[in-house]
């Protein structure tokens, strides 16, 4: 029944699509150029539709797109459509550039080509970004009053921009901070509940995601971003079967909703199901197909099951649509630190802190001792060092970043710094069987080497 409901509505789509091109051509017979050009900009809300009709199809959306491209009829303010191909991951990064840049910008629409870029921008680095912002602000100051150039500098739809930047880029104070002011502002601004609700998973506010999901449901219980926020606030306190429950819902209420199938994958994972984790992420790679997210949690699923062969192919893939995200260098560092290629794993490593932002924050630390671990494993055993003292100036602290600093003092026959920072990892986890083990050789060692010292 469902396969005959789907085949009927990609009949409908497509007749759609023929019945404007034939009305278009029709048009372009009987009037003038320029005439046509009226028509097109008072009657752009049919091809609106028809992006907004193909929407999850991308088999549909991508010869749709391409007859725009012919036709002249892509327009500037074709917003809403824009926002929903970005928003649903039907484009990846490059050809959510290449649409941009077949946009026609006049001189006076400056400030929206900026605005524009400012919705695509996702995994950039942050002095970019931050001059896209800039650009944005100087471009709406030229062109308006200077009061209403600051009112586009402190527009919501804006700053929503700059905080999904600040999630992505793991700045999640900032980010929690700039949504929870736009939210007093804007409470029904549902974007920006969207990127809330994310950063406060991230930091653990389950009682702000029980409050804000409590709100959505009672005014919202259609969306499926309410019960998705449900779905969150179970995630945070660990109860994932509730969590499932809920993000399936979401998934219910509307299929094209990529968070929700991402958190059902992310939920069974945690369960250490990897089965229907990889059949949510799947479902979630099909439909959002400019969303990098899915193939690259399929490649972690892969290397928890040590097929790291398979594991890199998923992370080339992620790569693929969307080559400036961090954490895929991060993750393509760990299958070849896994697969004994340790030189190879550094030069990953290093790529991934390279495209993070100016300012390193705890969010990068893992990968900081990842680097360490590998630079050790080469026997350059000053430069892991360094790696694992700046990962341990942020507040997590990881055991692994203690026991790395332990052995690389041990393998320098520094036995005294061995020997502390030893302790220091056993004081967080005193059942360590390495460090137990490690920090017994490191006293019979610095014994020995005092015995060595002292005069027959």
């Amino acid at each position: 029944m469902q396969k005959w409901m789907s085949m009927e509505m990609s009949l409908i789509m497509m007749m759609t699509v023929i019945f404007i091109l034939i009305r278009t051509r029709k048009i372009m017979r009987s009037i003038s150029n320029q005439l046509y050009v009226s028509y097109v900009v008072r009657h752009m809300k049919h091809w609106t539709t028809v992006i907004l009709l193909a929407n999850g199809t991308r088999q549909l959306l991508k010869p749709i797109l391409c007859v725009m491209r012919l036709l002249n009829v892509i327009h500037l303010y074709m917003f809403q459509a824009l926002e929903r191909l970005v928003d649903n991951y039907m484009l990846t990064c490059e050809e959510e550039s290449e649409l941009l840049s077949s946009l026609q910008f006049g001189e006076e629409d400056g400030w929206l080509s900026s605005f524009y870029s400012c919705l695509i921008t996702k995994h950039e680095k942050e002095y970019l970004v931050e001059a896209k912002f800039k650009k944005l602000e100087e471009e709406a100051c030229n062109i308006l009053s200077s009061s209403s150039g600051e009112t586009m500098k402190n527009n919501i739809d804006v700053l929503v921009c700059k905080a999904e930047y600040y999630h992505q880029s793991g700045e999640y104070q900032k980010c929690f901070k700039l949504t929870s002011s736009l939210l007093e502002r804007d409470p029904f601004h549902l974007k920006c509940t969207l990127v809330h609700l994310a950063t406060a998973m991230e930091l653990g506010h389950s009682n702000d995601l029980y409050l804000l999901a409590c709100n959505l449901v009672k005014d919202y219980p259609e969306k499926a971003l309410s019960w998705f926020a449900v779905g969150c606030y179970y995630y945070c306190i660990k109860k994932y079967d509730q969590a499932r429950r809920y993000f399936g819902k979401a998934t219910g209420l509307d299929g094209t909703f990529p968070p929700a199938w991402i958190g059902t994958g992310i939920a069974y994972a945690a369960q250490e199901e990897g089965d229907q984790a990889m059949a949510a992420f799947r479902t979630a790679a099909r439909l959002f197909p400019g969303c990098h997210l899915p193939t690259l949690y399929m490649g972690m699923q892969y290397v928890r099951m040590h097929n790291f062969k398979l594991a890199e192919q998923f992370f080339t893939q992620a790569k693929s649509i969307c080559p400036s995200d961090p954490l895929i260098y991060n993750e393509l560092g760990v299958v070849a630190y896994n697969m004994k290629e340790y030189r190879k794993a550094v030069q990953l490593f290093e790529l991934t802190l390279d495209h993070t932002s100016s300012s390193l924050n705890e969010m990068w630390e893992p990968t900081l001792v990842n680097l360490g671990h590998a630079l050790r494993k080469l026997k350059e055993y000053q430069k892991a060092v360094s790696c694992y003292e700046k990962a341990l100036t942020f507040p997590t602290k990881s055991l692994s970043a203690f026991a790395g600093l332990a052995y690389s003092y041990h393998l320098m026959d520094n036995f005294e710094a061995a020997i502390n920072y030893y302790h220091k990892a056993l004081w967080l986890k005193p059942d360590d069987q390495f460090c137990t083990e490690m920090l017994t050789y490191a006293l019979e060692s610095i014994c020995q080497s005092t015995a060595r010292r002292r005069p027959s």
